[in-house]
């Protein structure tokens, strides 16, 4: 049993579940300062998933699907982007599996699950070309042995965290600490307060001079707002198992 999460840099991240399984969520590869994983070195993934359409989260997810057979999760949006961009219909067995929110499927032996994100996004495909936008979402993923994580990709703190965290019991939440265009420090200690994960895991920051945070400070703040929280701090490149 068990569950390997490594921290690609930035918003992205990669699991391996105890039966092999490859996720990667937001992965942003290439273009991504924080990463010393490029999309050369991909040889497997089972699920990518996308929370938005923003550049730095839509990322090289594609270009990875098209290259190990992956099956593409997003929103319905997303899909119909990644279709056009020659991702077949599909599901469990590859291509793409469009969720909505609360939506859920089970693939290749892996539940996942669509949660809402409190974030604006078009679908970027370069700084300088989009189109319609999309929402956003976070996800949870349930392991072949039932180790459950929550994956908030961009978003502020709201009160339906509770929800996520009565609902789905998540043993590990990644969430943003970033600031500026989703949770600081503050907000994100108090949605572990709401979620009560085993173990918190940061990300989206430090990538960019803007987007800093003080994790010393979170520390403190958790052990006022989430005491029974851990939290795991991650440099890009490294690694942790649950449990």
């Amino acid at each position: 049993m068990g569950l390997m999460m490594r921290w690609i840099g930035h918003g992205s991240f990669m699991l391996e579940t105890s039966m092999g399984r490859v996720i990667f969520l937001d992965p942003w590869l290439d273009g991504n300062p924080a990463s010393t994983m490029k999309l050369k070195d991909i040889t497997k993934a089972d699920i990518v998933c996308v929370t938005h359409g923003h550049v730095d989260h839509l990322g090289d997810s594609i270009e990875i699907v098209r290259k190990t057979g992956a099956v593409f999760v997003s929103t319905p949006e997303i899909c119909f982007f990644a279709q056009k961009k020659g991702i077949p219909l599909g599901g469990k067995d590859g291509g793409i599996c469009a969720l909505n929110i609360g939506g859920s499927a089970i693939i290749r032996g892996v539940e996942v699950i669509m949660t809402n994100a409190v974030h604006t996004s078009d679908i970027m495909i370069s700084e300088v070309e989009e189109t319609v936008g999309s929402g956003a979402c976070g996800f949870i993923l349930v392991s072949e042995d039932g180790i459950r994580v929550y994956f908030a990709g961009d978003t502020g703190v709201f009160s339906d965290m509770e929800i996520i965290g009565r609902l789905y019991s998540p043993h590990v939440a990644i969430m943003p600490v970033g600031g500026k265009y989703n949770m600081g420090i503050r907000e994100a200690a108090y949605a572990s307060h709401l979620i009560r994960p085993d173990a918190f895991i940061p990300m989206h920051y430090g990538t960019f001079p803007d987007q800093r945070a003080d994790i010393r400070a979170l520390s403190e703040l958790l052990k006022y707002l989430a005491p029974a929280t851990k939290l795991i701090v991650l440099k890009p490149g490294e690694s942790v198992s649950y449990p």
